[in-house]
């Protein structure tokens, strides 16, 4: 039975108390950027500048991990509170222990004493934070407050060792293609298959209605409007607007695909809304890893139409097909939006690494072919891929079998995708939940 009193209270206190003690001990400000430091004027002006051009974007991701993902989860129709609150909850959680676990592996690398905070540590706790609420889509619903932050917490560790391993291979992955969504997708898918394993996820409460989807839209649009930020935000210079006008390129034409593979797919040739909220953002998962590439402009066009098709048939096709052959239950469909999509990104990156001429990309080259030799950085482009897959399957089982243990507030049947289990709310609606009643609107959504 889920929400045993004091457990979710209990669990927030003692880390929030361990996670004060440990900023204590080992966190500082980093004084090149927050002062005082010895650097000359010039060397502090320079680095005023990159703060504030790189704030703007780090806001950016901001919005998309608390607007976007947040509402993109809304489409339950009984389950909007825990898809906004949980999303806002984990991302506050996971900003701070990633700040933690990021540095540590920064010290462990650099060989220093302390961790010492910048703008920068917090975009790519950012990028933690995605991988985490990606996990959490394939198990929304499904899963209790206090088994979604012990996930987030294996989870943080092991994305940060596979963060760490493939920058050891010189992975070119500026929009985390291959370390944030395959990454994310294929944990949370792992989490969920062990998880099904002990208590079945049916329920007639799982399905959105009219006002859910249109709440999920809004998510949709969000991540849509912010993604180029995302792809751009480690890059600098001309890399970086190279990764915006691809990701903007992207997005366009996957979004103009999706619409027509969604209308294909359909018997009454109609859209679906599960496919625009979700297949219309995969371009910006695809064209993660090779954002920052001379992919040219028609190949990103291309690279978000590849990515509509996949995911279209993603959630069209596969999924119901892994659903009924291994049981393999994804809530929010991420292994179409974010899993596939990043697997073609990380291949498609190969391609555009193996191609690379020093004439070409002229002074770019030595940033981005950081292997010196491109068939070389296209092998280990694939090898960073399988590497990253294999962390995030093992470690994703391990995390739903730990998660499963009765402890950790396991969900009995009756109050999957339920939010009055863990959320006031008005005293007639919190009747008709207990008494399994679900109020749908007039108007329905056919997804």
């Amino acid at each position: 039975m889920g929400n045993k009193r004091g457990v979710v209270t209990s669990f927030l206190i003692i880390a929030q108390i361990i996670f004060i003690i440990l900023f204590a001990v080992m966190v500082e400000y980093d004084p090149h950027h927050t002062g005082p430091t010895h650097l000359s004027k010039g060397d502090v002006t320079e680095k005023n500048n990159e703060d504030q051009l790189l704030y703007p974007m780090f806001q950016d991701v901001h919005v998309m991990m608390l607007v976007g993902f947040g509402f993109l989860m809304t489409f339950l129709k009984r389950h909007g509170f825990g898809s906004v609150g949980f999303n806002f909850l984990l991302t506050c959680y996971v900003i701070q222990w990633s700040l933690l676990v990021n540095g540590w592996f920064t010290m462990l690398t650099k060989n220093v004493s302390t961790i010492q905070l910048s703008l920068e540590n917090f975009l790519h706790a950012d990028f933690a934070v995605a991988a985490v609420l990606i996990s959490f889509g394939a198990i929304l619903g499904v899963a209790s407050p206090v088994q979604l932050l012990v996930m987030a917490t294996i989870e943080v560790v092991f994305y940060n060792l596979s963060f760490y391993v493939t920058a050891r291979f010189n992975l070119i992955d500026v929009g985390g293609s291959i370390v944030i969504h395959a990454f994310g997708a294929y944990f949370g898918l792992a989490a969920a298959f062990v998880m099904s394993k002990f208590k079945p996820y049916t329920s007639e409460k799982e399905g959105s209605v009219y006002h859910s989807d249109l709440f999920a839209t809004i998510g949709t649009i969000f991540l849509w409007l912010f993604w180029p930020s995302f792809n751009a935000g480690p890059a600098t210079g001309n890399e970086r607007h190279r990764a915006i006008i691809n990701t903007i390129l992207s997005l366009s034409a996957c979004t103009t695909v999706t619409f027509a593979m969604s209308a294909a797919v359909s018997k009454k040739n109609k859209f679906n809304m599960v496919h625009i909220q979700n297949a219309a953002i995969a371009g910006g998962v695809a064209m993660g890893a090779s954002a920052d590439l001379l992919v040219q402009p028609y190949a990103a066009l291309l690279i978000g139409s590849a990515a509509a098709i996949l995911s279209v048939i993603g959630y069209a096709y596969i999924q119901p097909a892994l659903e009924k052959a291994i049981g393999l239950h994804d809530t929010c469909g991420v292994h179409n939006l974010h899993g596939m999509p990043g697997v073609l990104g990380a291949i498609l990156s190969a391609v555009f690494t193996s191609m690379a001429t020093k004439e070409v990309y002229s002074d770019s080259y030595e940033k981005l072919i950081l292997r010196g030799d491109p068939s070389e950085q296209a092998k280990y482009q694939i090898f960073s891929l399988l590497v990253s897959l294999a962390i995030a399957l093992i470690s994703g089982a391990f995390t739903g079998l730990f998660m499963s243990l009765p402890i950790w507030d396991r969900l009995d049947s009756k109050e999957l995708y339920e939010d009055s289990i863990f959320w006031e709310e008005d005293e007639e609606e919190e009747k008709d939940a207990k008494e399994g009643k679900v109020f749908i609107p007039l108007i329905t959504s056919s997804s």
